[in-house]
């Protein structure tokens, strides 16, 4: 378990956030997206097996679901997803409680950091969504890194970009490979249930504890990690 530095350590502390699936209801359109995109490309791969991957890089994920026709489908399938993604944009929502717990936590001193991998014209949509600007301390993207989630490479450049150290950070998150990045990188991860992973996954991939939702966690933000970290 990572157990972040709490009351003797006056250094600044950091609550990175995963965007997709954990403060915005993304997830099932990017599935939605990607399997449009595997059609089209006249490769279909079953929707489970798509929900399974969501949150990892994108090459990564392109070699898991194409396997040896990865080189010859992943770029038209990456491409045709981006386009289908922006299809689904007006179904895009953010989840109850996100803006509050950003807010409730800025105002009690922590950075807030968005740790994301998404693409700057995605991450522009999904921060207009969110709408919480005056709260955020630093954003990454994917031109910050050349391999994202689960290798923790994301997460380091968010610890720079924010200012902060791993044992004074947590990272909130709704995969298992946000979890599995967090355990590299030395951050401690609380999970959340919204992007359709199991609570047995995500605390055998590493979770210090998880929550049904970042509703759930502000709810009972004093009762946990975060809330320990911030005393």
């Amino acid at each position: 378990m990572n157990v972040p530095t709490t009351s003797a350590d006056h250094s600044p502390v950091a609550v990175l956030f995963d965007i997709d699936g954990t403060l915005v209801d993304s997830n099932y359109a990017h599935v939605s997206a990607w399997m449009q995109a595997f059609v089209a490309a006249g490769h279909p791969v079953d929707a489970w097996r798509i929900h399974r991957v969501i949150g990892m890089d994108s090459s990564m994920l392109l070699a898991e679901l194409l396997g040896d026709d990865a080189d010859r489908f992943g770029d038209e399938v990456k491409e045709r997803h981006q386009e289908y993604y922006a299809d689904a944009a007006p179904l895009l929502h953010v989840l109850n409680g996100a803006r509050e717990l950003l807010r409730d936590l800025a105002e009690r001193g922590a950075r807030v950091v968005l740790a994301t991998s998404a693409p700057q014209d995605e991450l522009a949509r999904l921060r207009d969504l969110l709408d919480v600007e005056e709260v955020i301390s630093a954003v990454t993207s994917s031109e910050d890194v050349e391999t994202a989630k689960p290798r923790p490479d994301v997460l380091r450049v968010a610890l720079d970009k924010g200012g902060v150290t791993a044992e004074r950070s947590v990272m909130v998150g709704d995969a298992v490979w946000d979890a599995e990045a967090s355990k590299q990188a030395g951050i401690a991860f609380v999970g959340v249930l919204t992007g359709g992973i199991s609570a047995a996954e995500l605390e055998d991939a590493g979770a210090d504890e998880v929550w049904t939702s970042v509703a759930d966690l502000h709810a009972h933000l004093d009762d946990s990690v975060l809330g320990r970290l911030l005393r």
